[in-house]
């Protein structure tokens, strides 16, 4: 069974976070939401509590995505967040795959994981995707690195996921059972 770590901060776009980790556990992936605040309990950019399932400190890189929510405040707490930081650059460099929606991907662009990559963000930050080829589309994944435009398009984003993780049979059956017809 495929893992996921969604790194939770204060600030955090919640439905970001959320609809995209409901999207893979319905597929029956294995998400934890890890808390980079030193508590468990976390306030969302419009003020919804969410509560981890794991500290950043009790959590060892083994999961096979570790993804990122936006929201600015949230996404300048995941970027402050040292730790966070080198996992995401040992993940990377052991081969394994990222995601991030909206603000975060500027994460990955401020550490250097996306140079060359074609990726999106939220409108404004593109001058943070230092290297990458950054594009208007909702959704892009270019080799291991999985990136969304916004909170709109979070839920495709976890369906993406789906594709990459389980099949792209699993991401059409999530699709049909939550009623998701564009």
């Amino acid at each position: 069974m495929a893992k996921v770590y969604a790194f939770v901060a204060d600030g955090m776009e919640e439905v970001e976070c959320l609809a995209v980790c409901d999207c893979l556990r319905r597929a029956k992936v294995d998400v934890k939401l890890v808390s980079i605040m030193g508590r468990k309990m976390v306030t969302g950019s419009h003020g919804f509590k969410i509560e981890a399932d794991s500290l950043f400190e009790e959590i060892t890189d083994d999961a096979d995505v570790l993804f990122l929510p936006g929201g600015l405040a949230g996404t300048n707490n995941l970027k402050a967040h040292e730790g966070l930081a080198e996992m995401l650059k040992a993940h990377a460099a052991a081969g394994k795959r990222l995601a991030a929606i909206c603000a975060a991907p500027s994460i990955l662009g401020e550490l250097g994981l996306v140079k060359g990559h074609r990726a999106t963000c939220y409108p404004g930050f593109e001058t943070k995707m230092e290297g990458a080829d950054c594009r208007g589309d909702g959704i892009i994944t270019d080799r291991l690195i999985s990136t969304g435009r916004g909170m709109g398009w979070a839920i495709d984003l976890g369906l993406e996921l789906i594709k990459l993780l389980v099949s792209e049979e699993e991401a059409e059956r999530i699709k049909a059972a939550i009623q998701y017809i564009k």
